[in-house]
This record gives structure tokens, C-alpha cells and sequence, in this order.
């Protein structure tokens, strides 16, 4: 590739050393009585410490006083947006640009005599200025994600992903434009043979491209955002999600370790979002005691009026009781013998009470779905299950008040002569054993 095709710089600018040059060949061959061979390198060599010197002067100057200047400015204006994109190193790497601007202006002059050296160093020059300007829009597009993720409603729907897609993109073509300046081909050749290595490139960026394509579903469908609690089982992730990227998704666990995940296993993999819940204003609460069969029974006169002294279910026992005797007394039932008619059961009773009690609890959720049913039986016995939710969201919270409802229910079961199973302990065949 010819100078005249990478120059970026115009050629009066380098009038000066131009001339500079030329006088100081003349001086070497005419005044020193140097040959023209010596001349050369040595007229190279001054060059290159001038350059040497120049280009670190430029750097120092550029640094120190040009970015000192523009921090200074920054640091006085209210807007926090140009503060971010100071933090993030833009100017800092826009001014190593200046250095390599020397090089490639004074290279053709100092290397007049040696046309493919110059071509090639300058060439080199130009492909550092690439790296240069994707290093500074990289940090321009990082500095825009934190501006974006100040705003108030960022973490609904975060573009990392697709800030990282764009970053990749100009990061390929830039890489391809060096190449393209290095090793001489057309980048429109280049483009058009890229096909023939796309199986190539789809396998080496496999792993990208399946995460490119799942941020866009995560993003479009609103799957997950930053802040949601996430559950994945199968990856063994139960926790707050803090960053989404094209590559991965990083989820806090509540026992503070970070599980990273590839992004694409949150399309092909199910997983829990609890962002429903959080919203729904309550949590629920799906939890059953088992009770022992042999301690169901038909509530007799005594029971009856101990339980029409309970508060929360006087009313209940006394319109029960008069039902059941009306419905008795109409169906002319023998009530001698137990089986006959209608009749309270104490587990009935219970489970009313149950419900009176977690309809006054200050803690329940009484307009979500509330239950207290009882399951099919088994060998454990007979579940009474809670099914109800708590208008605290909050974990610690949650975990307090549903111990609470449990303690009372085992405290409150012996009140109904009722009796909690559990299998045999150690202890109670140490009893059987002791009483034989």
C-alpha cells in the first residue's frame, strides 16, 4: 500500500521537517565531507530522536496539561454524565493518539531513502491509532451503560447486551481494518470471501452468538432484569441478579457467593423468576402438620362447651350446634347411639379455628387465595395443610411469621385433644421397654 494512500495527514504540515531534512543532508555531505551512504543513516538516526523527543514532548504535554485541563472542567460542571466518561478513561486514551500523529507525520521525512521501511513503520503507526480509537469507543460505550444505569427505571431493562453486541462489532472491524492495513488486501475482497469462514466463525463464537440471540429474548420478553430473584436449580442459583451481559449472567446467592451462568441457558433452561410475587404484595405461606388418626373424634357435650368458650370460633361452635340439633331433631335421629346423625368432630372444629385465626393474624394476605384444607391421608397420618400468604415479603420476616402460625397450631392442637404424629424416638422405646 502506497504512502499517498494512508497519509491522514496533509503534506504542508510537514513542510518544515521537509526542509529540515533536506539542510540537514546537505550539511552531512557537503560540510562534514560525509559519503552518501553515511549521510543517510545518520540523517535517520537524528530523525528518529527527534521524533523520540517530539512525540514524548506531545505525550507529556497532552497528559498533563491538555487532560489536567479538561478534569478541571469537568470537576466544576454540575452534569455527572461528562464525570463518568472521564472515570472511564476516554480522554485518557483518546491522548495516547497524539504520540503515534507525530510518528506518522515525520516518518516519510526521516525515511525518504528507505520508501518500503517508511511504508511499513507507518503503516504500524496507522494500526496503533486503530487500536487506539476502539480502545476509546469501548470506554465511550461503557461510560453510555453506566450513564443509562443511573436513570431511574435502568434496571428493567438494562442494555448491557446490547451495548457489548455493538462494542463486538466495532471491535471485529477494526481488527479487519488493521489487517486490511498490514498485509495490503481490499477490504471489499475481504468481505466478500468472508463467507467461505462463516461455519468457522459461527464455531469459534458459538458461545457469543447463542448469548447475543438470548439477550434480545431475555430483553424483548422481559425474562429477567437486574434486581429479580432468580432461582435455576439445575445450576444451583438462588439468588439476586446484579449483572446481565451478551455472555453470562452473574446471581448473587443469599449466601453472598456469585454464580455465573451462560446467558443462553436462561432460554434453553427453566428457571424461577420471583419478580410476581414481589409484585403481587404478598408471599405464600404452603406448609401442613400431620395429625394422628387415633386422635380424631366426635366432640361430646364438654368439649363442645370448652370450645364455646374459645373467642375466635364462639360464634361457629353455637350456629353449628343449633344446626346440627335442628337437622337431627327433623330426621329423627336415635341420638343414643354416636354414629347416627350429625355430629362436630374435634378436627373439624380445629380447622375452623385455623381459619378464624389466620383471617384475624395482622400478617396474612386475607384478598390472595387462603386455605386450611386437609389432605389425603397416609401413613403419617392426616395433613391439615396452610395455604394462605403474608403481606411481609421480606425473608426474615416470612420465616418469623410462619414459625409463629406453626408454634400455635402445635401449641393449640392438645386444646382440641388432638395429637400431632411423628414415628417412634429412641426414647419413647426406651419408655415402652422401661414400663414391661
Amino acid at each position: 500500500m502506497a504512502l499517498s494512500q494512508l497519509s491522514i495527514i496533509p503534506q504542508e504540515s510537514t513542510g518544515f521537517f521537509i526542509r529540515l531534512s533536506l539542510k540537514l543532508r546537505d550539511v552531512l555531505i557537503n560540510d562534514w565531507g560525509l559519503s552518501e551512504g553515511l549521510a543517510k543513516w545518520l540523517h535517520v538516526l537524528v530523525f528518529i530522536i527527534l521524533i523520540a523527543l517530539v512525540s514524548w514532548l506531545v505525550d507529556k504535554a497532552t497528559k498533563q496539561i491538555i487532560i489536567r485541563v479538561i478534569r478541571g472542567v469537568v470537576k466544576k460542571t454540575k452534569n455527572q454524565y461528562d464525570d463518568i466518561i472521564l472515570e472511564k478513561g476516554v480522554f485518557n486514551r483518546l491522548a495516547h493518539i497524539s504520540p503515534a500523529l507525530v510518528v506518522y507525520s515525520m516518518l516519510p521525512t526521516i525515511m525518504m531513502d528507505f520508501q518500503k521501511s517508511a511504508e511499513l513503520f507507518q503503516s504500524l503507526a496507522l494500526v496503533y491509532m486503530i487500536l487506539v480509537a476502539i480502545m476509546v469507543i469501548v470506554s465511550f460505550f461503557n461510560a453510555l451503560n453506566e450513564i443509562y444505569l443511573r436513570q431511574g427505571n435502568a434496571h428493567k431493562v438494562p442494555i448491557k447486551g446490547y451495548i457489548q453486541v455493538v462494542q463486538i462489532v466495532l471491535i471485529l472491524i477494526g481488527i479487519i481494518w488493521a489487517m486490511s492495513v498490514l498485509f495490503g488486501f481490499e477490504l471489499g475482497k475481504f468481505f466478500a470471501g468472508l463467507g467461505a469462514f462463516a461455519a468457522v466463525l459461527m464455531l469459534i463464537f458459538k458461545d457469543t452468538i447463542l448469548g447475543v440471540v438470548a439477550s434480545i429474548q431475555i430483553s424483548a420478553n422481559k425474562m429477567m432484569s437486574l434486581g429479580d430473584w432468580v432461582s435455576m436449580p439445575s445450576r444451583n442459583a438462588d439468588g439476586t441478579v446484579v449483572d446481565i451481559s451478551v455472555n453470562t449472567v452473574k446471581i448473587q446467592n443469599w449466601d453472598k457467593t456469585i454464580a455465573t451462568i451462560p446467558t443462553y441457558a436462561f432460554v434453553t433452561e427453566s428457571f424461577d423468576n420471583w419478580k410476581g410475587m414481589e409484585d403481587s404484595g404478598g408471599r405464600r405461606i404452603k406448609r401442613s402438620v400431620n395429625i394422628d388418626m387415633s386422635s380424631v373424634k366426635f366432640c361430646n357435650d364438654e368439649m363442645l362447651e370448652k370450645f364455646g368458650r374459645i373467642q375466635l370460633i364462639a360464634d361457629y361452635v353455637k350456629s353449628k350446634k343449633m344446626e346440627l340439633e335442628d337437622y337431627n331433631k327433623e330426621m329423627h335421629v336415635d341420638e343414643s347411639v354416636s354414629v347416627n346423625g350429625r355430629r362436630m368432630t374435634n378436627i373439624g372444629t380445629f380447622r375452623r379455628y385455623m381459619e378464624e385465626y389466620l383471617q384475624s393474624h395482622p400478617k396474612i394476605h386475607n384478598d390472595m387465595t387462603f386455605l386450611v384444607r386437609q389432605l389425603q391421608s397416609t401413613e403419617r397420618g392426616i395433613p391439615i395443610e396452610i395455604y394462605v400468604f403474608s403481606n411481609d415479603q421480606a425473608w426474615a420476616n416470612y420465616e418469623s411469621i410462619q414459625s409463629d402460625i406453626f408454634d400455635h397450631i402445635l401449641a393449640i392442637m392438645p386444646e382440641f385433644e388432638l395429637r400431632v404424629f411423628q414415628n417412634p424416638t429412641g426414647n419413647d422405646f426406651k419408655s415402652l421397654s422401661s414400663e414391661n
